[in-house]
């Protein structure tokens, strides 16, 4: 399967050879697949076994053209960059930011409460859609818990605590997965597992938070950050904890709500999931399809941003909240999250 979703090039047909002929990148196999302008691109996304030549890669990384690389679960393998570029200054901010743990607590404060409230407003919409009366009040009972802790985030100042919170929270919020699933069969979630998921919701919600994850890399790049300096997760060789802190607040109300939304409206099924020996189980290249398809589709939906005060993309919600990012490092302003109504 090969899909151009805005300006992003998704290849995911093993065997297929991407190749640049003059300005054009092209899908090889037996015969050329597909052809498309290297201007229209801003990046390529290969899953599985996918090849690209050197001369395409050379150009990519020349013109700032991100190359991201899966594996066939959906799982980040590499990604391939230009030069450096963007603002040094902001980049020693960053750094500078990450020595004084004191001064980051603001940052993460703002990312949890983002996180905190996207996630009651994913699980208040479940209780609202379902006539359960169990699972509304389960899902309002956790709703409830998330904003005590909003409400106690101003008093927590200490960086290991807030950590903590995130933690326990992330778990109250994956107990009511299976409540806000309203088709049983094959969907049984019962905790949050992966590397590798060992059931089919687990697998959909690793592949989307590995899209995500790709784009906010991106965001951050095109401000002038580095991914890779986070202040909520821990720094690790090769993880990008910069990225991975503006998933927080982003992936209730863009990866979660997709996830429930193609097993509720019973888009996918068992015919999209492929269980490997040993247990795990991912999608295979007819679910990635309907995955990415309906990931590009979130992201041209509309929504209100809480600083902007006008309607804005959520695919451009990432870059914005990027933006605002780097201008909280900088200490021009602090940093506001995303708060979806």
């Amino acid at each position: 399967m090969i899909q151009q979703a805005l300006n992003t090039l998704y290849v995911q047909t093993d065997g297929v050879i991407l190749r640049l002929d003059h300005d054009t990148v092209v899908a090889m196999a037996d015969k050329p697949l597909l052809r498309v302008p290297l201007h229209h691109l801003n990046s390529i996304v290969a899953i599985g076994r996918v090849s690209l030549t050197s001369p395409l890669l050379a150009r990519c990384a020349q013109d700032g053209r991100q190359v991201a690389m899966l594996n066939a679960r959906g799982k980040f393998l590499y990604r391939i960059e230009g030069p450096t570029s963007g603002n040094v200054l902001l980049r020693i901010a960053q750094q500078r930011l990450l020595q004084q743990p004191e001064n980051a607590v603001p940052i993460v404060q703002a990312i949890l409460a983002g996180k905190l409230h996207n996630c009651r407003q994913v699980l208040l919409r479940a209780a609202r859609e379902y006539d359960d009366e169990e699972k509304q009040v389960a899902l309002k009972r956790v709703a409830a818990e998330m904003m005590r802790d909003m409400r106690r985030l101003s008093q927590v100042t200490d960086l290991d605590v807030l950590r903590g919170m995130e933690g326990i929270n992330a778990k109250r919020y994956f107990s009511q997965m299976s409540n806000m699933l309203r088709t049983g069969g094959g969907w049984d979630f019962k905790s949050r597992n992966r590397r590798p998921p060992r059931d089919a919701m687990n697998a959909l919600l690793s592949f989307l938070y590995t899209l995500l994850s790709n784009d906010l890399v991106a965001a951050t790049q095109s401000v002038g950050l580095d991914p890779q300096v986070g202040y909520l997760h821990s720094l690790r060789p090769g993880r990008p904890a910069l990225a991975l802190d503006l998933m927080e607040e982003m992936r209730p109300i863009l990866a979660d709500r997709v996830a429930l939304t193609l097993v509720n409206r019973q888009q996918l099924g068992a015919g999209d999931f492929d269980e490997l020996p040993g247990g795990a189980v991912r999608l295979n290249e007819v679910g990635r399809r309907k995955v990415i398809a309906a990931y590009q589709e979130r992201k041209q939906d509309n929504c209100r941003h809480p600083l902007l005060k006008k309607d804005v993309t959520f695919g451009m919600a990432l870059h914005i909240q990027a933006r605002l990012m780097a201008r909280a490092i900088r200490k021009d302003v602090p940093y506001l999250p995303f708060l979806y109504r």
